[in-house]
């Protein structure tokens, strides 16, 4: 099941932003090699790649936290384990 947010993040028409961000030269000739390496357009193309990788990663982190919260918390409530098993399988398949 996709949460609203990762429908939005899937729309090809949201709205975008441009940003200035100062990156090193070879760091910018490096993306620019590989690009075409992994099938990409351009080192544009491979920075968003890295910056959503990084985000989906580090969103998946918390709210993993949050969910390990929330079953130690119903745990202790003295919901049955085989509940608990279950409902962390199906976070983790989402």
């Amino acid at each position: 099941m996709l949460t609203d947010r990762l429908k939005k993040r899937l729309d090809k028409d949201r709205p975008m932003t441009t940003i200035t961000l100062r990156i090193p030269v070879d760091v910018v000739e490096s993306l620019k090699e590989l690009a075409p390496h992994k099938g990409l357009s351009g080192y544009q193309t491979l920075l968003k790649s890295y910056i959503s990788e990084g985000l989906r990663r580090d969103e998946n982190q918390f709210s993993t936290n949050t969910s390990s919260r929330l079953i130690n918390a119903l745990r202790k409530r003295g919901v049955p384990e085989s509940v608990l098993e279950d409902a962390a399988r199906e976070l983790e398949a989402v």
